[in-house]
């Protein structure tokens, strides 16, 4: 019976220990509330922990209960007893004047107390660092002695020894829960300062960006004026009397006001596209007349070039479509235009068709996924030539502003396919490069979402509609004026005012 009751008390001990242990997750209040709660259920004269030092040497006195002994004293770690209680799962008997029981000083006469050590693990200790505890393996333990009152003869019982075994288990384990809470709590103070280091940085980047596009925004709007004044006056110099070195000079000034007019275009809306201002101006438009007024505006220089044109319409492209007729426009320009600025010999082609569900999965590229609506179409444009090429591992470098490949066979400010990456994006499509290698031409296909347009009530694009058949057929730029070819074979000539053809 009394065996039974002295169990009993023990677990009722250990609960309310575990309880106030367990009660907080800083590790100094742990250690500080086992020793006070051990002091005063066990009636001890003093208890103390003592912790490994950082290099691992040394045990370093930590806490005690009454601070009869300065805090920071330090017992070598390689000492026989202390390798005793190390190797032991047991509390152990020590003598009361060994290194480890030296916490408090021995005055008058006394009764010689009796003292126990038992080891403490400090589990997951190698996976953190956590202030002043070191980093080393798993396998490493503190030190918690106990000495009973020196006046009196009261012995250890073996239920205070177990009492003060499961206590040394549950200090090791409360130990680890706040190591992981103090070491979230870290990193958690430290995401929280990174954050707000980049939110700060973000918004200084997005202000730059800002300055940067408002300034090029007014001074892009600032020199097309005289741009257009420039373009203009040689325009109509060209229509005078003039040497064939004056009509020379005057052309390549004309030439040169044209590639900077795009270049400053160019230049506004990108800084449009990065800002976010841009929008699409969708409306109902000609589709089939912004193919054909593509090859009159290219014309000058492939003929100038001797190049072969092929352009063909599939008979399935509606006539009329319903999106930003001006992006589009400037992006099958713009991709056409690095057609015949980069094939000295050969051909062009371009195909226009709509892209049907069922066959986008065999040649769209793996990172585009069209969703096909209803009332919407998928239009694709693919741009063949037989120019100078690209290298596979170059292709990615052409779509990134101010980039140049480095085979060096590019020119310019490198602004035309990011920009028509950006309308085409706009426009929910995308867009791809495809070469085999240096010289051996190049293919650019892009797909851009466009509504449909059922029935067009406008007057103009009935009248327009009234003149315009389906055709699938070519246009031969080798000479000076194209000639379009439709089912039937009837030519349909197209000769637009020869000033704005000079000066485009």
């Amino acid at each position: 019976m009394g065996l039974i009751l002295t169990q009993e008390e023990t677990g009722r001990h250990v609960r309310m220990l575990t309880h106030e242990i367990r009660s907080t997750l800083d590790r100094h209040t742990i250690l500080k509330t086992t020793l006070v709660e051990l002091g005063r259920t066990l009636g001890l004269e003093e208890c103390a922990l003592w912790m490994p030092s950082r290099t691992g040497m040394n045990l370093q006195l930590s806490h005690t209960l009454n601070y009869q002994i300065q805090v920071g004293s330090t017992v070598q770690i390689n000492l026989p007893i202390v390798n005793e209680v190390f190797n032991s799962a047991r509390a152990v008997r020590i003598p009361y004047n060994c290194p480890l029981a030296r916490i408090r000083p021995l005055v008058g006469r006394y009764v010689p107390p009796e003292v126990v050590a038992v080891r403490v693990p400090l589990l997951h200790l190698s996976n953190f660092q956590i202030n002043d505890w070191p980093d080393l393996s798993a396998k490493n333990y503190a030190v918690m002695v106990l000495i009973l009152p020196t006046d009196s003869a009261r012995k250890w019982r073996d239920h205070e020894l177990e009492l003060v075994e499961v206590v040394a288990d549950q200090v090791a384990v409360a130990l680890s829960h706040a190591a992981i809470l103090e070491e979230s709590m870290r990193a958690r103070d430290q995401l929280m300062e990174q954050n707000v280091d980049l939110d700060l940085a973000r918004q200084e980047a997005e202000k730059a960006i800002h300055a940067r596009n408002d300034f090029l925004a007014v001074m892009n709007h600032e020199m097309r004026t005289p741009m257009h004044a420039i373009i203009a006056l040689c325009s109509l110099l060209l229509e005078t009397e003039l040497t064939p070195e004056q009509r020379v000079m005057i052309e390549t000034v004309l030439k040169s006001s044209n590639l900077l007019a795009t270049l400053i275009n160019d230049v506004l809306d990108l800084s449009r596209l990065e800002d976010n201002n841009l929008e699409l101006d969708f409306g109902m438009f000609d589709l089939h007349g912004i193919f054909r007024e593509v090859i009159n505006l290219i014309k000058p220089i492939a003929s100038v070039k001797k190049l072969s044109m092929t352009m063909i319409l599939a008979p399935d492209l509606p006539m009329f479509a319903i999106g930003d007729e001006k992006r589009l426009m400037q992006t099958i320009l713009n991709v056409v235009g690095n057609a015949v600025k980069f094939t000295k010999e050969g051909y062009i082609s371009i195909i226009a068709s709509v892209a049907k569900p069922e066959a986008l999965r065999d040649w769209r590229p793996p990172e585009f996924y069209p969703v096909s609506t209803e009332g919407h179409f998928y239009l694709r444009v693919q741009v063949k030539d037989s120019g100078c090429g690209v290298l596979p591992q170059d292709i990615p470098i052409l779509f990134t502003k101010f980039a140049q490949p480095r085979s060096g066979n590019s020119s310019g400010a490198g602004l035309g396919l990011a920009i028509c990456r950006r309308f085409v994006n706009l426009m929910g499509g995308h867009i791809w490069i495809e070469s085999e290698g240096l010289d051996k031409g190049c293919t650019v296909t892009f797909l851009v979402k466009l509504g449909i347009c059922s029935n067009p009530d406008d007057s103009a694009i009935h009248q327009a509609s009234s003149q315009v058949r389906a055709y699938h057929g070519s246009a031969d730029l080798s000479g000076q004026k194209p000639i379009l070819r439709d089912h039937g074979h009837r030519a349909i000539s197209s000769n637009p005012n020869a000033r704005y053809q000079r000066s485009l």
